[in-house]
C-alpha cells in the first residue's frame, strides 16, 4: 500500500511547492486589501511571531519523536543480532546432525534479516518475498527445535528453546518498531500550521519578492524532509544499517 511517509523526497518537493503557493496566496491577498495600516501590521507581526513559534515547537517535538524511534530501531537491530548469535552457540548442545540442520536454517534466516534491512520501500515485491521466506524459515526452525529437544534433558532443552524464542521475539519487536511511525494526523496538523505561517509571511510582506516568499517554505520543507527521512525505516537516506547482523553473518560464515 502506498504511504507518502515512506518517500521523504516526495514530501520535500510537495511541501515546498504547497507552502510556496500558500505564501504566494498571502501576497495576492495583501494586494487585494491594498496597504495594511500600521496598527494592523503590528497585530499581524504578533500573530506571525506566535504562529512561527508554535510551528517551531511542533517541528522540534516531531523531530524528537522521529529520533527516538530511530534509536529504538538501532537498538533492536543489535539485540536481534545478539539473539541469533547466542542461539547459534546454544545449538552446539544438540546432537551433531540436528545442530547442523538448525544452524543452516538459522544462517539462511540471518541472511533474510540482512536483506530486509537493506531493501528499499519501493521494492514491494522483493519485500513481500523476503517476509514470506522469513516466516517460512521461522516456522521450520521452531518445528525442528521442538522435535529435536523433545528427548533431551530439561536444562539443555530449555536453553535451546528459550534461545529460539528470543530469536523469534526479537523479530517481532523489530517489526513493531518499524510500524511505530509518526501518526498521519500529526503530519497533517504540522503541514496545516506550516501553510498558515507561509500565508501570513506572504500577507505581511512589504514586497512580494521571490526570495522573501521562498525562505520559510524552503526551511520548513527541509525540516519535514529530515523528519520523514529519519522516521522511515526503508526510505530516504538515513536508515538503520544492519551492521551487527552483517558482522554476525560474516563471522558465522567464517566459523
Amino acid at each position: 500500500m502506498y504511504d507518502p511517509r515512506n518517500y521523504p523526497f516526495a514530501i520535500l518537493l510537495l511541501s515546498l511547492g504547497g507552502l510556496w503557493l500558500c505564501a504566494k496566496g498571502g501576497a495576492l491577498a495583501q494586494r487585494v486589501h491594498q496597504d495594511i495600516a500600521e496598527d494592523d501590521r503590528k497585530d499581524l507581526s504578533t500573530v506571525e511571531a506566535a504562529t512561527l513559534t508554535l510551528l517551531g515547537l511542533i517541528i522540534a517535538f516531531t523531530f524528537s519523536m522521529a529520533v527516538s524511534r530511530y534509536d529504538q530501531r538501532k537498538n533492536l537491530e543489535a539485540e536481534e543480532a545478539n539473539a541469533i548469535g547466542t542461539e547459534y552457540l546454544r545449538m552446539g548442545l544438540l546432537p551433531t546432525e540436528a545442530a547442523e540442520h538448525l544452524r543452516s536454517l538459522l544462517l539462511r534466516y540471518l541472511q533474510q534479516r540482512v536483506f530486509r534491512y537493506e531493501s528499499r520501500e519501493f521494492r514491494q515485491i522483493r519485500l513481500h518475498r523476503i517476509d514470506t521466506d522469513t516466516a517460512q524459515l521461522e516456522n521450520e526452525m521452531w518445528l525442528l527445535t521442538k522435535a529435536t529437544t523433545k528427548d533431551l534433558s530439561g536444562p539443555i532443552a530449555a536453553l535451546v528453546i528459550g534461545g529460539m524464542n528470543d530469536v523469534l521475539n526479537s523479530h517481532g519487536y523489530t517489526q513493531a518498531a518499524w510500524a511505530n511511525r509518526i501518526p498521519s494526523p500529526a503530519w497533517a496538523l504540522m503541514v496545516l500550521i506550516a501553510g498558515l505561517c507561509s500565508f501570513l509571511i506572504g500577507y505581511g510582506a512589504h514586497r512580494a519578492r521571490i526570495l522573501t516568499l521562498l525562505v520559510l517554505p524552503l526551511a520548513v520543507s527541509i525540516a519535514l524532509f529530515l523528519i520523514a527521512d529519519i522516521d522511515s525505516p526503508h526510505g530516504g537516506l538515513i536508515r538503520v544499517r544492519p551492521d551487527n547482523l552483517t558482522y554476525l553473518s560474516e563471522s558465522l560464515a567464517a566459523h
